[in-house]
């Protein structure tokens, strides 16, 4: 495999030479004299306000299983204690108050902080993936993915330098309220489309981190929909199956140019819709729509049959579906 072409950004790129081996700073490599921490990728305040011990398990694309509290990413000291550390604690007494103070964070902190650990994720399947191989070459990944995963680490590094999106945001968020008080705290994730999902207490999160609000533009009349309304644990899931299916159908790889300027670097979107006629998304399929629902409502036992069992109108817990025209 070719190594991926480095980009003049002036930013920090591990991708470059694979530096995925818990030696330098995720974020800023080398930019910093003081020392590399490991510092756990789920926060001990996650945990905490989780009522989870750590001793929780979570399975790796390399099939290794692995606790949570013995996921760590390499941090510099000072990184951390300047800029991560007060996002964090930002992000507690968030969750800690519950949905109207999540969703009155402003949408660039839930971008960096969900950026942070669903990167942090990357970078350990990225440090697996070299360990088995042992050599970058080896490494089957492709040049789209990984150009993916190095824009979603620059734009990160707004977290401890200056960087400005002109015009435009990469990403789509969706902070919902939900019904029950008292939901316990899961995630799930797709890292190579990018999306990523979080229920807690009374709100909910979808993000999708490199779509340029594409996604949530698709879904624009559901969201209007429920706007303030408190959903069910089955509409949570069958909203988020949405996302995690059109994230799928996107079928643009954005691409952005990098500007230093004075000590900021200001990034702007290339048009997705570039020299190619055909549409953002490929055809939504209700046959596949179904398929990925079931996987959601797994906990209710419904399944991809009764889903469909209307073709042409599958089975929603919303009162008004707002379902994207299939195909």
């Amino acid at each position: 495999m070719a190594n991926i072409v480095p980009m003049n950004t002036g930013l920090y790129n591990p991708f470059q030479k694979f530096d995925f081996l818990y030696k330098k700073c995720f974020l800023s490599g080398n930019t910093f004299n003081t020392p590399v921490i490991q510092a756990p990728l789920i926060p001990k305040w996650l945990l905490e306000q989780s009522g989870l011990t750590g001793e929780e398990q979570i399975q790796f694309l390399d099939e290794s299983i692995r606790s949570y509290n013995t996921l760590v990413i390499p941090v510099n000291s000072e990184v951390n204690e300047q800029f991560i550390n007060p996002l964090e604690e930002k992000i507690e007494h968030a969750f800690a108050k519950g949905y109207a103070a999540v969703a009155a964070l402003s949408e660039r902190d839930l971008f960096n902080w969900i950026g942070k650990f669903l990167y942090g994720f990357v970078y350990i399947e990225m440090h697996s993936a070299l360990r088995n191989e042992m050599t970058a070459d080896g490494l089957n990944m492709s040049q789209s993915l990984m150009m993916k995963f190095a824009n979603l680490n620059f734009m990160l590094q707004s977290l401890y330098t200056s960087i400005e999106f002109e015009e435009f945001t990469p990403w789509s968020i969706t902070v919902v309220k939900l019904e029950n008080t008292e939901t316990p705290f899961s995630f799930r994730d797709e890292i190579n489309t990018l999306t990523f999902s979080l229920k807690f207490k009374d709100f909910g999160i979808v993000a999708c981190l490199q779509d340029n609000g594409t996604n949530k533009r698709y879904h624009h009349q559901i969201i209007e929909e429920i706007a303030e309304k408190a959903l069910t644990a089955e509409q949570f899931e069958e909203l988020t199956a949405r996302f995690y299916y059109s994230a799928y159908l996107f079928n643009r790889l954005p691409e952005y140019t990098f500007m230093p300027v004075e000590g900021t670097t200001y990034i702007e979107a290339m048009p997705l819709r570039g020299n190619m006629s055909k549409p953002l998304f490929d055809v939504w399929q209700h046959k596949v729509y179904a398929q990925v629902l079931e996987n959601f409502w797994k906990p209710w036992g419904y399944v991809k049959f009764e889903i469909i069992k209307d073709l042409e109108n599958p089975m929603s817990f919303f009162e008004n579906p707002c379902l994207p025209a299939a195909g």
